[in-house]
């Protein structure tokens, strides 16, 4: 029993070095994985790209680069459309696409909240074209007799 419990402990602590140790692709690996990846490492790309330009977004506007900010909002909405696409075309990861969409939707109404009545226009538009991704998700995850 105590030797069972031993190797595992070995193979936990293996594992969880292993994942320490893993590098995190930059912005540009992975936009060229959207390009020349499987179906599933394009979605997968798709949502950690705007998930990354959020973040970025947020980072941008508290710092006052609304120009560069604008460039990372431009990347969000056109990412997350394409991963819509990729995901409706093929029938894979409707859900986590739908999920990681209505998050991005919630924190960019959070960030909108922050800025200047003159800086609101650009985030109403991408709230408004990422709420159609979500809606054109959830009408091909939940069509009737299709499958």
């Amino acid at each position: 029993m105590q030797r069972k419990t031993a190797i595992f402990i070995v193979i936990l602590t293996f594992c969880s070095a292993l994942a320490w140790g893993r590098k995190e692709d930059s912005l540009e690996q992975l936009k060229a994985r959207v390009e020349h990846g499987s179906t599933d490492e394009k979605i997968s790309s798709c949502l950690e790209i705007s998930e990354r330009q959020l973040t970025a977004l947020d980072q941008l506007y508290t710092a006052g680069n609304a120009d560069q900010a604008k460039t990372a909002l431009d990347d969000i909405v056109m990412y997350t459309e394409k991963g819509r696409d990729l995901s409706v075309a093929s029938g894979k990861k409707l859900k986590p696409m739908e999920i990681s969409t209505r998050k991005i939707v919630h924190r960019l109404r959070d960030i909108k909240r922050t800025l200047a009545f003159d800086d609101q226009p650009p985030l109403d538009a991408a709230i408004d074209g990422l709420e159609r991704v979500r809606t054109d998700l959830l009408s091909k995850m939940f069509a009737k007799g299709e499958k």
